[in-house]
């Protein structure tokens, strides 16, 4: 496989969902905060400028599969080590265990599928293989852990105490990030309501009193008003996002 984790290509199909429910929802917003018809027709297309961050956030998304699966991976080919297997073996001991977990689609499946076809049919070095294989993961984790492998296969190093002591890393950085995955869960929660409040202020004063609101959808200063509220609401929404997104 050639797969760059870094870069995600979305296909037609995921494309026109993307961009038709977008468009539903980016008219419906427009259309709320100013009334006018022809402006949401128009704000519809403004999905297709997102493309590619959506795109990155999928990329995104695969990676974070693609390290859970990984971790799983590291016990199993841990246990195959230690029972005498070399790495290669161990990968494909590996393959065989997760594959009672996880689909033949899923990330890490088809990269081990690759692995250990590579190596049994083409006769590939393991640690090569795995090596490029982190490579294109972008992931810091998958990296040293192939790292580790290959300065062992070169040094002559001890795989076994080496795959030890990486688990113990991870799942203390696994530990860490949980806690800080539920310390900011209620923060990313109130975020959302706080975000979500004027939106749902203005739908209800929309519905049982529209005649209030009259004055800015009528007037340049209401229109004024309402695109900086609106404004406000997105710089708002990106700010809580970066501020309870940490990385360990």
């Amino acid at each position: 496989m050639n797969t760059d984790y870094a870069v995600y290509v979305l296909s037609p199909r995921e494309k026109i969902r993307f961009l038709a429910i977008g468009y539903i929802c980016t008219f419906a917003v427009v259309y709320l905060f100013y009334h006018s018809i022809w402006l949401s027709l128009a704000a519809g297309i403004l999905p297709v400028f997102v493309l590619k961050h959506y795109s990155s956030f999928l990329a995104d998304k695969r990676k974070e599969l693609l390290l859970s699966q990984f971790r799983d991976m590291l016990y199993s080919v841990s246990a195959s080590v230690a029972a005498g297997r070399h790495l290669g073996e161990a990968l494909e001991d590996s393959l065989e265990s997760l594959s009672l977990m996880y689909p033949e689609d899923s990330p890490l499946m088809q990269e081990l599928n690759s692995m250990v076809r590579n190596i049994k049919d083409n006769n590939l070095h393991d640690v090569k293989l795995l090596f490029q294989f982190a490579q294109r993961s972008h992931c810091e984790d998958i990296q040293n852990f192939a790292e580790v492998c290959l300065t062992c296969s070169q040094t002559g190093g001890d795989l076994m105490e080496a795959l030890r002591n990486t688990i113990e890393v991870l799942a203390d950085k696994m530990d860490i990030e949980k806690q800080i995955t539920a310390f900011t869960a209620q923060k990313r929660l109130e975020g959302k309501i706080i975000t979500a409040m004027p939106v749902a202020v203005i739908i209800c004063l929309d519905l049982f009193s529209p005649d209030y609101l009259d004055v800015l959808y009528t007037t340049l200063a209401g229109r004024l008003i309402m695109t900086l509220a609106l404004a406000g609401i997105c710089v708002a929404y990106r700010i809580t996002d970066r501020l309870t997104r940490i990385e360990v």
